[in-house]
């Protein structure tokens, strides 16, 4: 009996191995097979020092871009592109300071790029902060909205000019399925009215991506700049850092499911680099995409009158005219 019984224990390894590789395959997703290259083309990526920002960076370089790392914490942002130019054989990498949570600096940082750089053929609004505690900008902005949306908002506004004299030209959103429960809470976008949720203030962000973006390919209709967001996928990357403090238990415990259930960050970059160099998609702008293909979304990403409402509102809460 023993011995039947050890001749199917290699046999159930081998069958969890391959349900193992099976599931991982799943997880993983789409993978962006585009060969284009991208020489003599400008790809500026918000939140480049690392995540799937970082491999995004990295992938452009490849294909021979010159990339534009545009990221909060200059001495990360500089250690990022240094790995990234030994690992390409691309010096064309140029580090610029950032910071989404202040409207100055990013008009600060519009102002020297427009001043500076010749193209903006893509632009890939990457960064952001994930259900971090209630805190707010210098601006008096609840931080989840005014990083993943507001501070985006207002750059690639800034930038249309540059985007417009390069077209064809893309804009990329990195949003996130947590869209799929979000709501726009107009009347009290940044919790001065009611108890501060953290998952609540995530989801609304990131439905404001989707929003964004689609008004975006409305407004940007016969000027050849495109417009996407995206869900990269659950990964594992340092956007979960806030919810890791929250209980060093939960972080032991996922610890493990984390590595068989999240992608890698060159796994979750993958549809944010197709939506950036996929040819022939100019007539999908204004689409979700998730695993490099073009998925639904939420009815509410495609309320096309609260993205317009979304929009007025931005406009008035950055300040911005086509003068600024």
């Amino acid at each position: 009996m023993w011995k039947e019984l050890q001749s199917f224990i290699p046999l159930g390894y081998a069958a969890a191995a391959i349900g193992l590789f099976l599931l991982r395959k799943w997880i993983a997703g789409g993978v962006c097979h585009s060969k284009v290259h991208l020489s003599g083309k400008t790809v500026l990526i918000t939140g480049a020092n690392t995540g799937i920002g970082k491999e995004t960076a990295r992938d452009m370089a490849r294909r021979g871009a010159r990339v534009v790392m545009a990221c909060r914490d200059l001495i990360r942002a500089e250690r990022a592109a240094n790995e990234i130019r030994r690992s390409t054989g691309n010096c064309d990498i140029v580090v610029r300071q950032l910071d989404l949570a202040s409207l100055y600096s990013v008009r600060q940082f519009a102002k020297e790029y427009n001043a500076t750089e010749e193209r903006l053929d893509v632009l890939i609004n990457n960064a952001g902060v994930m259900m971090c505690p209630k805190w707010l900008t210098e601006d008096g902005y609840e931080t989840q909205l005014a990083v993943n949306h507001l501070g985006h908002f207002l750059l690639t506004n800034l930038l249309l000019g540059k985007l417009k004299s390069s077209a064809p030209s893309r804009v990329v959103n990195v949003s996130s399925m947590a869209h799929k429960c979000g709501e726009i809470h107009f009347d009290d976008l940044c919790f001065e009215k009611r108890p501060y949720n953290a998952l609540v203030s995530y989801r609304q962000s990131k439905l404001a991506n989707v929003l964004f973006s689609k008004e975006l390919a409305c407004r940007m209709k016969g000027t050849g700049v495109s417009s996407f967001s995206l869900h990269p996928g659950i990964i594992r990357t340092e956007l979960s850092r806030h919810v890791e403090r929250w209980s060093l238990l939960l972080k032991v415990l996922l610890a493990i499911p984390c590595m068989l259930l999240m992608k890698t960050p060159w796994q979750g970059a993958q549809t944010s680099i197709y939506c950036a160099v996929t040819e022939g998609l100019e007539d999908k702008s204004g689409c979700y995409f998730s695993d490099c293909a073009v998925k639904e979304p939420a009815p509410e990403g495609n309320d096309s009158q609260t993205a317009l409402r979304l929009w007025e509102v931005s406009v008035q809460m950055v300040a911005y005219t086509e003068e600024t």
